[in-house]
């Protein structure tokens, strides 16, 4: 009974002649200096794709990789020929390509294990495709195969690179027959000797211990037929690194270890595995200690057999492993491994679900096309992987941003940081890294960390720990100064949102504050952010209007009051916002009725309120703000500015970001001192919406001022 390959759901007739036209574009390429090689690279690294069971078009865009790769043919080349649709692939192979180990790092110097364990997390991460991870180890393979020639020091970078990602990779992924020789060779570069001296000893020995294995299984299928149980028993194959390990492991010698000699039985099912191993034992006594069962306790790579260890014929030592034909193929051809999290102890119930998906789309037998957004929605969302310009892999939260990568890698880096560069190319702060992006932090000299970056709203910190070391420099200057940058920030968010009516003590009361001083300390050192004065408004005057309505019975809304808003009130007559002051709730109002405008909705504290209260008194009636949520109200902007190319659609971005509704728009502009004044009419949610709105736009670039007009 023979280990069949995984079924191959796709048409097989369509994905065969995408290799044959592969290889026919491959062929049909004009000779030139170093081209054959680059043919040849490709053909032997899709036979090593080809012997783990991948898509048949995944083979046919391995033979073509290699030729993109070293510039003999380019993306639009395939993009207009008849395998356009093997473009996208091999575009990740190319960017998977580039991948190698930090600039600085000096052969044979092992890397650390967060370090190494960030390297393999990326190369997932950064490819769409997860399946084009197992091309890129069949490619470490095949430059391992390769390397017979190179120099010693070539040899003990390329070893070390394998040793410490792919051969770990492919470990995790359970691809078990690229693990073993890539192990073994790059023990073979980083320790000739020891490797040859093993290598002789099995030499040496090989006559004798083949001789004692044909032994074993004629007694095995033997027994195993006698005993009703259908088998396929072959010797299994030693592999050096894994007896050196062993022996460094044990401290013995290679006479010592018990599976020098070994064979394996395969069987169909798990009763007929526990049905050899009463065969086995039956046979011969078994050495205590030495029996593993990862078929009821699997490995966290979800690896499965059963392994014993007994004293064979001529007492010799002997190991077997049983397993079903199943267990095997996947332990031979891999589908994938349990990626617990090196950090914390343990992987999360979601991260448990995302390596089920990976096992699903590497499992050949499986038509996981429908998976593979999932994938990339879904695996990594909780993660992103920077470069830093040594080529250190560092593990940032999503929605990371440049100032995130700073203090990650150094609390006064982030203190010090004035800017950064992605891929070259400068970028803002608010930037979203991205798998892959390499990052380099623009310093200045002294420390000068912003309070904005302590509000979300601006999205300059997306992780918590970074916004904690902000918070905490802030803290340790000099109270004074928190004080009176405080207060400027507290006056600053009264000027923006136009508020005259609420005293700062008020405030701090709501705020569970002694005092107005205390409240500015706090503002200061960045334990509040501006916006949460808006807030604490919202609440007074929404306590304020509660009042109100117990006192008064709450009449209907007007079917003549303006589209979208909710004021209460007014009975049936028309009502309009007064363009003086603009009112937005939760800011107490009073209601004018007019001649022929019906009634004119003022804020309380409003100038001209004020006069037609003293001249007009018995027109003055109360009116609340009614119980619409989806109500918007207007409010008036003053924007200040030195005008530049994009200025307005940055503004119409952060206005349409907020859900403000930009009403009218006007702006002049000083051609001498290229000053640009806008005067902007919103409508607008609430309070808190517009001082977030305010706060956003004043980042802008070259903007000055804004604040609400009356």
């Amino acid at each position: 009974m023979a280990v069949t390959k995984p079924e191959n759901h796709d048409n097989g007739t369509e994905q065969a002649d995408t290799v044959s036209a592969a290889r026919d574009f491959v062929g049909a390429l004009p000779a030139r200096p170093g081209l054959a090689q680059a043919v040849q690279d490709g053909e032997a690294i899709a036979a090593i794709v080809a012997s783990l069971g991948l898509p048949q078009d995944v083979v046919a865009a391995v033979h073509l990789y290699p030729l993109v790769r070293d510039g003999f043919i380019d993306d639009e080349a395939i993009k207009n020929s008849n395998l356009e649709s093997l473009s996208q692939v091999i575009r990740g192979l190319v960017r998977l390509g580039r991948f190698s180990l930090p600039a600085e790092w000096q052969p044979g110097e092992a890397l650390a294990v967060q370090q190494s364990e960030a390297l393999r997390k990326m190369l997932l991460a950064v490819v769409s495709d997860v399946r084009l991870v197992l091309v890129r180890i069949a490619e470490q393979l095949h430059r391992m195969r390769s390397a017979k020639r190179a120099s010693v020091a070539e040899k003990q970078a390329l070893s070390t690179e394998t040793r410490e990602i792919y051969a770990a990779l492919a470990n995790r992924l359970g691809v078990w027959q690229l693990k073993w020789e890539l192990e073994d060779l790059a023990f073979r570069y980083m320790e000739p000797e020891t490797y040859g001296e093993i290598a002789s000893a099995l030499k040496e020995k090989r006559e004798e211990r083949e001789a004692f294995i044909e032994r074993v299984k004629e007694i095995l299928r033997r027994e195993l037929l006698a005993a009703g149980v259908e088998a396929e028993v072959t010797g299994r194959p030693k592999h050096i690194y894994s007896i050196w390990r062993k022996m460094q492991r044990k401290d013995r010698g290679l006479e010592s270890l018990f599976d020098i000699r070994a064979v394996r039985i395969l069987v169909d099912d798990v009763k007929d595995c526990y049905a050899a191993l009463g065969v086995v034992h039956n046979l011969w006594s078994y050495l205590p200690g030495e029996f593993d069962d990862y078929i009821a306790n699997p490995k966290e790579n979800d690896y499965r057999s059963l392994h014993t260890a007994v004293i064979g014929p001529q007492g010799k030592t002997l190991e077997v492993q049983i397993r079903s034909f199943d267990m095997h193929r996947q332990a031979e051809l891999g589908v994938a491994a349990h990626w617990r999290y090196k950090e914390g102890g343990g992987a999360p119930a979601a991260f448990d679900q995302k390596i089920r998906f990976l096992r699903q789309l590497l499992d050949p037998g499986n038509d996981s096309g429908d998976l593979l957004d999932q994938i990339r929605d879904d695996l990594f969302e909780d993660r992103v992987y920077a470069v830093s310009p040594k080529g250190d892999v560092v593990e940032l939260p999503a929605d990371a941003t440049p100032l995130d990568f700073a203090y990650h890698v150094h609390t006064q880096v982030g203190h010090r940081c004035r800017g950064a560069k992605v891929n070259g190319r400068i970028v803002p702060l608010t930037y979203k890294v991205r798998n892959g992006d390499q990052i380099e932090i623009i310093t200045g000299s002294q420390p000068q960390p912003s309070r904005d970056w302590l509000s979300p709203h601006l999205g300059y910190l997306a992780g918590g720990r970074s916004r904690a070391k902000v918070r905490n420099w802030f803290r340790q200057q000099d109270r004074d100064q928190h004080l009176r940058q405080g207060r400027e920030i507290l006056e600053r968010e009264f000027a923006r949102l136009n508020v005259r009516d609420v005293a700062t003590d008020t405030i701090a009361g709501q705020m569970k504050f002694n005092n107005t001083d205390t409240l500015c300390v706090a503002l200061g050192a960045g334990d509040l952010t501006p916006a949460a004065v808006a807030t604490a408004l919202q609440q007074i005057r929404g306590v304020d209007t509660a009042r109100t309505l117990r006192r008064r019975r709450p009449a209907q809304r007007s079917a003549g009051q303006p589209e979208g808003v909710a004021v209460s009130g007014v009975g049936d007559l028309m009502c309009n916002f007064a363009r003086c002051c603009r009112p937005v709730p939760p800011e107490p109002i009073s209601g004018y009725i007019t001649q022929g405008r019906g009634v004119s909705i003022h804020r309380q504290d409003c100038g001209n309120f004020l006069g037609l209260n003293q001249r007009h008194p018995e027109r003055i009636i109360e009116v609340d703000w009614g119980s619409s949520e989806s109500a918007t109200y207007p409010a008036d902007l003053m924007l200040r500015a030195y005008d530049r190319s994009g200025l307005i659609r940055d503004i119409s971005t952060i206005l349409a970001d907020e859900g403000a509704n930009v009403t009218d728009l006007k702006s002049t502009t000083d051609k001498k001192t290229l000053e640009t004044v806008m005067e902007i009419s919103v409508e607008i949610r609430d309070l808190p919406t517009l001082s977030t709105t305010i706060a956003r736009l004043e980042q802008l670039p070259n903007v000055i001022t804004v604040h609400r007009r009356t």
